[in-house]
């Protein structure tokens, strides 16, 4: 049985029709890639199954459960976590009440504290710190850090290396590898070259349809493909 699966998931933004069918499973375990162009639907899909946008007809199941129209807060109860695009942090906040803010109840405990500092060192540093000062590729690794403050099951990444220098980019690539030997991470991501190095399973969405589906491997060996779905030539 997959973690998560997509079944026909339609989703209209008012006048809109952003998502058409999309069907694809998560398997359990690893790094599952989400590819496709700007605008293809990437981050729409992500927050239909998060209930922040309700698919409808189609449905989303979750270990077997489905969790179509559930609101957000009790996808969340079930394990899931998402990171948004804008990170979701709260600025005038430090680094520490972030991290509390994360929490079902409010608190943490030590040995999941050193579990986060040992993948985001810099956290560390800056615990006591209002987030908003901290560079965007720190911030990024607060927004990371507070989906995995308690152990999911599953986490919904948007667009993590946006904007982010090189170096930060490669820290991001050593964090997630290591997220994702104890939890399910489905990516969306926009830089390939980061994706391929992560990424087991994939999709690729175009025009708010599911136009590829298969391993990572053999897309990465079929450059034709490539180019025709992401134009990565271009």
């Amino acid at each position: 049985m997959s973690l998560l699966s997509l079944n026909a998931m339609k989703t209209d933004i008012e006048q809109y029709h952003v998502l058409h069918d999309v069907t694809f499973d998560v398997p359990e375990g690893g790094v599952f890639v989400l590819l496709g162009r700007n605008g293809a639907g990437k981050s729409t899909t992500l927050r239909s199954i998060m209930g922040l946008w309700s698919p409808s007809p189609g449905s989303v199941t979750f270990r077997g459960k489905d969790i179509t129209g559930m609101h957000t807060a009790d996808i969340a109860r079930l394990g899931i976590a998402y990171v948004p695009e804008n990170m979701g942090i709260f600025g005038g906040l430090t680094v520490e009440e972030n991290m509390i803010l994360a929490t079902q109840n409010g608190s943490f405990s030590k040995s999941r504290l050193e579990f986060v500092y040992g993948i985001f060192p810099a956290l560390e540093r800056f615990w006591d710190k209002p987030a908003g000062s901290l560079s965007g590729g720190q911030k990024q690794m607060l927004s990371v850090a507070r989906a995995i403050i308690e152990k999911r099951e599953l986490i919904l990444i948007d667009e993590p290396t946006k904007g982010l220098a090189p170096s930060i980019v490669d820290a991001m690539a050593g964090a997630f590898a290591e997220i994702s030997a104890e939890t399910t991470i489905l990516l969306v991501e926009q830089n390939f070259h980061f994706a391929r190095r992560l990424g087991r399973e994939m999709a690729v969405i175009d025009d708010g349809r599911v136009v590829h589906r298969g391993s990572m491997e053999a897309f990465v060996a079929d450059t034709e493909l490539q180019d025709r779905l992401l134009s990565l030539s271009a």
